[in-house]
């Protein structure tokens, strides 16, 4: 038995079991407790507040889901607790009120948000928090450069990439293409050291997690996984889905 089979037991719910029609939305405690209900995994994404906490939101920018605007970066926790969603009760909350409201009843996979500039505080305080978690709990991202530090901060937690075949982010238009070619090709995996991978499921099957799963023996998760289609690719080519708008 693989040392991270609990992380491909069960489908993972994309940023929780949300249904904005019934006014449960992403990445908010609704979502989250509506996920353990189905007895699903959790995934959803940190981002960094100016005071260095770890909240968990998508958007590096209030407006989408919210009301208000401006960075998450230039609020401090006080300040994001106090916004109001669009459409939910709900507040945003950080990764220690998510970790007490999981109390590792479902595993946790967590996306850490980057600008690729380099900056450890959210990592930082992402493994502080993991650290004291006593539920099942995976860190993943885009940037290497998270992961990388995380093995070295933090190297008893379970640590993974985040990739696709062609990056499609507005992010990943201003960086070098130095930077662009060792994401795809992998060039980073000396120091990011990656124990499972989540790719993108329109981008499968495809050569990397192909030869990571199969040779390496990583697990692989397929995201997001929204219809029948993606389904039966994300059943063929990869250990478990990451899912959104039905219920498996």
């Amino acid at each position: 038995m693989r040392a991270l089979d609990w992380l491909v037991a069960r489908p993972v719910a994309h940023r929780g079991l949300h249904d904005a029609q019934k006014g449960v939305i992403e990445n908010t405690p609704s979502a989250f407790e509506a996920a353990i209900a189905g007895n699903y995994g959790i995934e959803c994404d940190l981002q960094v507040a100016a005071d260095g906490e770890a909240m968990v939101h998508h958007d590096n920018a209030l407006g989408r889901l919210t009301e208000g605007s401006g960075r998450l970066d230039a609020m401090t926790v006080s300040d994001l607790k106090r916004v109001a969603f669009k459409a939910t009760a709900d507040r945003m909350v950080t990764l220690g009120e998510l970790c007490d409201l999981v109390a590792g009843r479902t595993p946790l996979v967590i996306e850490l948000k980057s600008r690729f500039d380099r900056d450890r505080r959210l990592v930082e305080r992402a493994a502080a928090v993991l650290s004291g978690y006593r539920g099942a709990a995976a860190v993943m991202s885009f940037d290497p450069a998270p992961i990388a530090a995380l093995r070295e901060i933090a190297p008893q937690l379970p640590r993974g990439m985040v990739a696709e075949r062609i990056y499609r982010d507005g992010e990943w238009e201003r960086l070098s293409a130095a930077t662009r070619r060792a994401m795809t090709y992998f060039q980073h995996a000396p120091s990011s050291r990656p124990q499972f991978l989540a790719y993108s499921v329109r981008d499968l099957p495809a050569a990397l997690p192909m030869i990571a799963r199969a040779i390496f023996r990583l697990p692989l998760l397929a995201w997001t996984v929204r219809n029948a289609d993606d389904r039966r690719k994300a059943e063929r080519f990869a250990d478990q889905m990451i899912f959104e708008g039905f219920r498996p």
